[in-house]
C-alpha cells in the first residue's frame, strides 16, 4: 500500500486528462470482461445439457426461437461466442492501459535519474556506479510489474471472485460457497506464508546480484590497472566468488517456488474435487444435471488461474517492493545542498570572490579548513598551492556549492553563494579539473556541453583557442570521433584540451583550474598552460596547482597547510621569505634540473614528472571508507 501511494500520482497524473480517461475506460473493461469470464460456464452447462436432452423441448409455433437456441449448435456456438468476447475485451483493456503504465515506469525513473543529480558529491564518492545501475534497471522492471499487477491482475482477479460466489450461492447452495470460500482463504494464506519465506532469499539474491555487477563493472573500468599488474585471474576469482554467493541464492529461490507452486496446486485440487463430489451426489438424487456438474468444473477452473494470478501477483508485486526499495531510498534521500526559499540568481557584475573566514569539515572530528580568509580582485588571478591534503581542492568544492561551509562565508560580488541558485552559481564558473572525465560520445559533443546551444562555428573556434582543433581535424572523423569510455582513446593532454575548449565555450566570468596541468609532461604542458593563460585573461581566476612554475606570473599566491593559509604574496615575495613556498619551489627546481640533465645526456628519466598524488583530502577518503563501510 505504501508503494501504491508513492506510484499513484504517476498512475493518476493530475495534468494528464487523456491518461485518466484511458484508466476509467480500462476499469471499464475490467468488469465487462470478468461478466464475460462468469457467463463462459453457464454457455458450457446449456451446451452440455442440449446433448445430454436436458432443456430441449417439442417444436412447435410458440417455442421454435427457445428450441433453436437450446440446441447444442447454438449453445456451442454461444461458448465459442462468450469466450472471444472475453478475450477481446481483456486484451482491449490491456491494450488500453499499456500507455499509462509505460507513462508511470517513464515519469517515475526520469524522476529518480534527475534525483540522482541533485545528491551530493559525498552520495557520489559513497556510491558503486554497478550496483547503483542494477537498482534503476530492476526498479524500472518492478514499476511496471506493480503497475501492471496491482490493476490489471489484482482488481479484476478480486471481481471474479465475487462473481464465482455469488453464481454458486444463488445458482447450487450455500455448501458450494462454503467450499469456495475455504478453498480461497486457504490457498492465499499458504500464498502469503511461503511468499513471505521466499522474500528473504530473493533479497539474498539481489544482494549478490548487485554485487557481482559492481565487482563486473569496477574491474571493466580499470582494465588498464587489471593490466598493468597481471591480475586477470584475480579480479575473475573476484567475481567467481560473488557469482557463486548469486548462484546459492538463484537455486534456493527455484526450490522455493517450486515449493510454493506445489502447494497451490494441492490446495486448488482438494477444493475442486470436493465442489465436483458434491454436484455428482446432486445428480445421483436428481437436483443437479450433467451440465451442472460441467459447470461446476469449468467454473472451478476458471477460478484458478484468477487465484493463481493473485498469488503470482502478491508474490510479484512483494519481489518488485523489494527490487523498488533502494530506488525509493533514493528518492527519499535529501540533497544536502538545496536552494534556499527565495533564493535568486546570481548576476556577476565583476567576478569579485570573497572567502569570509571558511571552516570546513567532512567529518567534525577532522577539520580540513580553518579560518580561511582570502580575496580574488575582478580580473585577477590567486593561486593556491601547497602539500597534498591541505585543504586545496577543498577550496573549489566549496566554491562550486558541492558542500556546505561549516563556518565562515563565500562571497560572489559581495552575495553570499547560500543565498542564490545552485544553477545560476554554477553557470558563473568555469572548471578545468586536474582528471578530465569525457562523456563516451564525440569530441563535438563533449566540447558542446559547455554551452548546448552553440553553433557549429563556436565549437570549432573554442578547439582553435583550445589548440586542439588541428588535431581534430587530423582525424579520420573529425569532430565525429569517438572519445571512448572515459576519454580513454584520447591522451592526457588531448583531454585536457577537450576540457579547456569545453570551457571556453561556456564563457563564465569566474574560472578555476584544479591542479589542470600536473599530469602532463613538460612538453604538453607548456603548450597547455598557454591556453589557460589565453582563457584566463580577463577572468577572475582561482588556480589551485602543484606544479610552481605554473603560477609565477599569480597577481597572488597563497601557501596552505593544514587547513590555514600560512603565508600569501607574489612569487617574488615568497621566494625572499624564505618559507614554506621558497622550499617547495627549491624542490621542484632540483627535480626539473635533474630531468634536465637526463635529458641531455641522453638518459631515460628515471622517474615520472614530480608531482603529489592526486589532491584528495584525507579526511574526506576516511569519510567515504567510513561510510562505505
Amino acid at each position: 500500500m505504501s508503494t501504491l501511494v508513492h506510484m499513484w500520482p504517476y498512475i493518476w497524473p493530475s495534468e494528464r486528462r487523456d491518461l485518466k480517461a484511458r484508466v476509467v475506460i480500462a476499469t471499464v473493461l475490467i468488469f465487462a470482461a470478468k461478466l464475460a469470464t462468469v457467463a463462459v460456464p453457464f454457455t458450457f452447462k446449456w451446451a452440455t445439457d442440449a446433448l445430454a436432452g436436458h432443456g430441449t423441448a417439442p417444436v412447435g409455433p410458440d417455442n421454435v426461437l427457445a428450441w433453436a437456441l437450446a440446441t447444442p449448435v447454438m449453445m456451442t456456438f454461444a461458448y465459442g461466442g462468450m469466450r472471444i468476447v472475453m478475450a477481446v475485451l481483456t486484451q482491449s483493456r490491456d491494450a488500453i492501459f499499456a500507455k499509462v503504465a509505460m507513462n508511470a515506469v517513464r515519469r517515475l525513473a526520469n524522476r529518480t535519474f534527475e534525483h540522482m543529480h541533485l545528491l551530493s558529491l559525498r552520495f557520489h564518492l559513497e556510491r558503486k556506479t554497478g550496483g547503483l545501475t542494477r537498482v534503476l534497471q530492476r526498479g524500472r522492471d518492478a514499476i511496471e510489474t506493480i503497475v501492471r499487477m496491482l490493476l490489471l491482475q489484482l482488481g479484476p482477479t478480486i471481481v471474479e471472485v465475487v462473481l464465482v460466489a455469488w453464481v454458486l450461492l444463488f445458482h447450487f447452495d450455500w455448501r458450494y460457497l462454503a467450499v469456495i470460500v475455504a478453498t480461497v482463504v486457504l490457498y492465499i494464506g499458504y500464498t502469503f506464508w511461503a511468499t513471505e519465506w521466499r522474500m528473504g532469499i530473493r533479497r539474498d539474491m539481489n544482494s549478490s546480484d548487485n554485487d557481482a555487477n559492481a565487482k563486473a563493472i569496477d574491474s571493466l573500468l580499470n582494465y588498464e590497472t587489471v593490466k598493468y599488474f597481471s591480475a586477470e585471474g584475480r579480479e575473475a576469482e573476484r567475481y567467481d566468488r560473488s557469482m557463486a554467493r548469486y548462484e546459492d541464492a538463484s537455486v534456493r529461490a527455484y526450490v522455493s517456488l517450486t515449493v510454493l507452486n506445489a502447494g497451490q496446486a494441492i490446495v486448488f485440487t482438494i477444493g475442486l474435487c470436493a465442489a465436483m463430489v458434491l454436484c455428482a451426489y446432486g445428480i445421483e438424487h436428481g437436483t443437479n444435471t450433467v451440465g451442472d456438474f460441467v459447470m461446476i468444473n469449468a467454473m472451478m477452473i476458471q477460478l484458478y488461474q484468477p487465484l493463481n494470478f493473485m498469488g503470482m501477483v502478491y508474490r510479484e508485486i512483494r519481489q518488485a517492493v523489494i527490487d523498488i526499495e533502494n530506488m525509493f531510498a533514493i528518492l527519499e534521500r535529501k540533497p544536502e545542498i538545496e536552494d534556499r526559499p527565495g533564493a535568486s540568481p546570481l548576476q556577476v557584475r565583476a567576478g569579485t570572490i570573497r572567502f569570509d573566514n571558511v571552516s570546513f569539515a567532512y567529518e567534525p572530528a577532522r577539520p580540513i579548513l580553518k579560518g580561511v580568509s582570502f580575496d580574488v580582485q575582478a580580473g585577477h588571478t590567486v593561486a593556491i598551492v601547497g602539500p597534498s591534503g591541505a585543504g586545496k581542492s577543498t577550496i573549489s568544492r566549496l566554491l562550486f556549492r558541492f558542500y556546505e561551509v561549516t563556518g565562515g562565508r563565500i562571497l560572489i560580488d559581495g552575495r553570499d553563494i547560500r543565498e542564490v541558485t545552485q544553477a545560476s552559481l554554477r553557470a558563473a564558473i568555469g572548471m578545468v579539473p586536474q582528471d578530465t572525465v569525457l562523456f563516451n560520445d564525440t569530441i563535438s559533443y563533449n566540447i558542446r556541453y559547455g554551452r548546448w546551444d552553440a553553433s557549429d562555428e563556436e565549437v570549432k573556434e573554442a578547439a582553435r583557442l583550445a589548440q586542439i582543433d588541428s588535431f581534430i581535424r587530423h582525424t579520420p572523423k573529425g569532430y565525429e570521433t569517438e572519445v571512448g569510455e572515459r576519454g580513454l582513446k584520447l591522451s592526457g593532454g588531448e583531454k585536457q584540451r577537450v576540457a579547456i575548449a569545453r570551457t571556453i565555450l561556456k564563457g563564465p566570468p569566474i574560472l578555476v583550474l584544479d591542479e589542470a596541468t600536473s599530469a602532463l609532461d613538460s612538453h604538453t604542458e607548456r603548450d597547455i598552460q598557454d591556453a589557460l593563460d589565453r582563457v584566463a585573461r580577463n577572468r577572475t581566476t582561482l588556480v589551485i596547482a602543484h606544479r610552481l612554475s605554473t603560477i609565477v606570473g599569480a597577481d597572488q599566491i597563497l601557501v596552505l597547510d593544514k587547513g590555514s593559509i600560512v603565508e600569501r604574496g607574489t612569487h617574488e615575495q615568497l621566494l625572499a621569505h624564505g618559507g614554506l613556498y621558497a622550499s617547495m619551489w627549491n624542490r621542484q627546481r632540483e627535480a626539473q634540473m635533474a630531468r634536465e640533465i637526463l635529458e641531455e645526456t641522453g638518459e631515460q628519466e628515471p622517474m615520472a614528472p614530480d608531482r603529489d598524488p592526486p589532491d584528495v583530502e584525507g579526511d574526506e577518503l576516511v569519510a567515504t571508507a567510513d561510510a562505505a563501510e
